[in-house]
């Protein structure tokens, strides 16, 4: 048995209420008002816990983003009440605290899903109140693409242990945890490839630890150029740690983004070199880049880059400069030829007299043009 939100005046006004209910059970439509009580905050927290499949480093973002721009807010908010007009309200004032469009877009999209399940599975709502049109769209800034000399002046540019980690995580579209996690059964430079097998992860309270890439499309094998093959041959040889990672500290411990920066050096070497502001991660996105440049298929690139989705390897092949100029120079070369096989012809009509053709018959196929 189940009570009316209110009270009725009428006994007509009660059995209309009462037809209308009756009504959304017999379509299956019928929320039971009780389990929307629970709150935005706990049904969420729940929701990270139970979900399976997230790895580690996922969670620990999730709940983030739930503690810091999705609880304060709406955490004490029944999940029944929560509303369109409420969940934009809340999008209006992340983006009004500062929070940048690409972290409420994280939030907004980690909303949705719980309240998703909310919807589809638990049946606590009829309708996912996330509805604002264009809150799940990121617009990052437009990363840098370096040149391939830009990229070796770079590695000669870091400490010289550190100069095949500069190579290899360009042109081999490397992630900085899958850089840093490799050991040498990892590569093979007879073949001249790379296997990435595990990433590194730093998580909060844990530290650093050892696990699966990405996705289930990192787990890749990657050709590396013979150049990078050298590099890495070389500093097996200077740098040795049999058996173990290939890129380390002086002391053999692994590589921490949080000692990246002295390790190489690296805000003073990039702006030396002009790259002020440059990511280790541009250093993927530029080998990517590259990789879309020379004109393989979407699905190759996407076996390299490790994605699972289609959408981030097709945001590497768009037209870039050189692209358009060599477009420009390939339509130039056409013109050219055409300009010259056309000189030719009239030269060859100045010759006959004037004629276009050797018959003096104006035909196109040596055929006469009929008068009138």
């Amino acid at each position: 048995m189940r009570s009316a939100p209110q009270t009725f005046g009428r006994k007509a006004e009660a059995q209309r209420y009462l037809a209308l209910i009756e009504a959304q059970i017999s379509r299956g439509e019928w929320i039971d008002p009780a389990l929307g009580k629970v709150t935005v905050g706990d049904y969420a927290a729940r929701w990270i816990d139970e979900r399976a499949g997230l790895r580690p480093r996922t969670v620990e973002q999730y709940r983030y983003m739930l503690r810091r721009h999705i609880a304060p807010w709406l955490g004490d908010v029944p999940v029944g009440k929560l509303d369109t007009p409420l969940v934009r309200e809340w999008r209006a004032k992340l983006l009004g605290d500062g929070v940048s469009q690409t972290m409420a877009a994280k939030s907004y999209r980690l909303l949705r899903a719980v309240m998703m399940t909310a919807v589809n599975e638990d049946r606590i709502i009829l309708r996912n109140p996330c509805r604002v049109r264009g809150a799940d769209k990121e617009q990052p800034k437009e990363r840098p693409v370096l040149t391939v000399a830009q990229v070796v002046r770079l590695a000669d540019a870091v400490p010289r242990r550190y100069r095949a980690l500069i190579l290899l995580a360009t042109f081999a579209s490397l992630r900085f945890g899958e850089a840093t996690a490799l050991v040498r059964d990892d590569i093979d430079l007879v073949a001249g490839i790379v296997r990435v097998r595990r990433a590194h992860v730093e998580l909060v309270g844990k530290g650093l630890t050892v696990g699966p890439p990405k996705s289930r499309a990192g787990l890749r094998v990657v050709s590396i150029p013979p150049t990078v093959v050298e590099a890495v041959r070389t500093h097996l040889v200077e740098f040795p740690n049999v058996g173990g990672l290939v890129f380390t500290v002086p002391s053999g411990a692994p590589i921490r983004r949080g000692n990246l920066n002295q390790l190489l050096k690296w805000v003073k070497t990039v702006e030396a070199l002009g790259l002020d502001g440059l990511h280790f991660h541009d250093l993927r996105h530029t080998g990517n880049t590259l990789a879309a440049g020379s004109g393989v298929s979407t699905r190759d690139l996407m076996s390299r880059m490790g994605h699972d989705s289609m959408q981030a390897a097709i945001g590497y092949q768009h037209a870039t400069a050189a692209a358009d100029a060599r477009i420009a120079a390939a339509l130039e070369t056409a013109l050219h030829a055409e300009n010259a096989q056309a000189g030719e012809h009239k030269d060859q009509a100045d010759e006959n007299g004037g004629q276009g053709d050797d018959d003096g018959d104006g035909g196109a196929s040596g055929v006469p043009i009929p008068a009138g």
